[in-house]
């Protein structure tokens, strides 16, 4: 199904399941809901409602050239709530997706929403700064960048492993590795450009010591792409009213490696 952003008229893809309390699924950088594949089936069981959306550039909606800011992705979520009109609703976000769960609240507020659950967050601020030493230089911020412009088939193939974990031992398919490589290579290749820039570059330490609704972080211990120390140990410093779980033989992809203790910690969350 889709819904026409009214800021824009960019037209957004998006699924909706079940009947339940509403979970609305946020998908990480570059890839579509079908990244859910592991959860979505599990909560529709558990009586859940799922609302999953394909952000700009990704998936099925469509591709505009612009409006890949944070800003924007957050007014994006915040449509498609207004257009299903959901209340009581349960924002599951990963990795770039935490940061739109968390600009939305701070530009639109709480009363759509009653907890949050973040994936391996790209939260609060990346980069390396002056106030912010503990952050990733920005050379290789742009080293990785450049490399991801010269040949993003190649930049994903790489990271592909690492990603899961596998040299723990996580039980991750060459097949479903291969998969995910090729659902990142469905987005847009300017979206993936430029929402991997907005993330590395977006500040919001501000958004998350502003949170007021109950928040629980999902992390990977050995997660290469977003840094435990650098985002969710930042995190709970800044609200520590949120509960961090930290997953010892975890990558980024989480929710596909562990996606038995990451269904299981979630349905604890929202029924709690």
């Amino acid at each position: 199904m889709f819904f026409t952003t009214p800021a824009d008229g960019t037209a957004l893809a998006y699924e909706d399941y079940g009947t339940g309390a509403p979970l609305v699924f946020i998908s990480g950088w570059a890839l579509p809901t079908d990244m859910w594949e592991c959860q979505v089936p599990f909560f529709l069981e558990q009586g859940y409602r799922c609302v999953l959306l394909d952000r700009r550039g990704h998936g099925r909606s469509d591709r505009p050239s612009s409006g890949y800011d944070t800003d924007t992705r957050a007014d994006d979520l915040a449509a498609l709530l207004e257009h299903l009109d959901l209340r009581d609703a349960t924002l599951i976000a990963h990795s770039t997706g935490a940061a739109e769960a968390v600009r939305y609240l701070a530009r639109h507020g709480a009363d759509r929403v009653s907890r949050i659950a973040l994936l391996g967050p790209a939260i609060p601020y990346l980069l390396q700064t002056e106030d912010n030493p503990i952050g990733i230089p920005a050379a290789m911020i742009d080293a990785s960048t450049a490399d991801l412009r010269a040949d993003r088939a190649q930049w994903l193939a790489d990271r592909a492993q690492g990603y899961f974990a596998t040299h723990l031992g996580t039980r991750v398919s060459p097949a479903a590795i291969e998969a995910e490589v090729q659902r990142s290579m469905s987005c847009s290749p300017i979206a993936a450009l430029e929402v991997q820039k907005a993330v590395a570059r977006t500040d919001h330490r501000a958004d998350v010591a502003a949170l007021t609704v109950p928040t629980l972080l999902l992390h990977g211990l050995h997660d290469q792409s977003i840094p435990i120390e650098v985002s969710s140990h930042q995190a709970v410093r800044l609200y520590p009213a949120a509960v961090l779980k930290e997953y010892p033989t975890a990558g980024h992809g989480l929710y596909r490696s562990h996606a038995d203790q990451v269904n299981a910690d979630l349905l604890e969350f929202v029924k709690a």
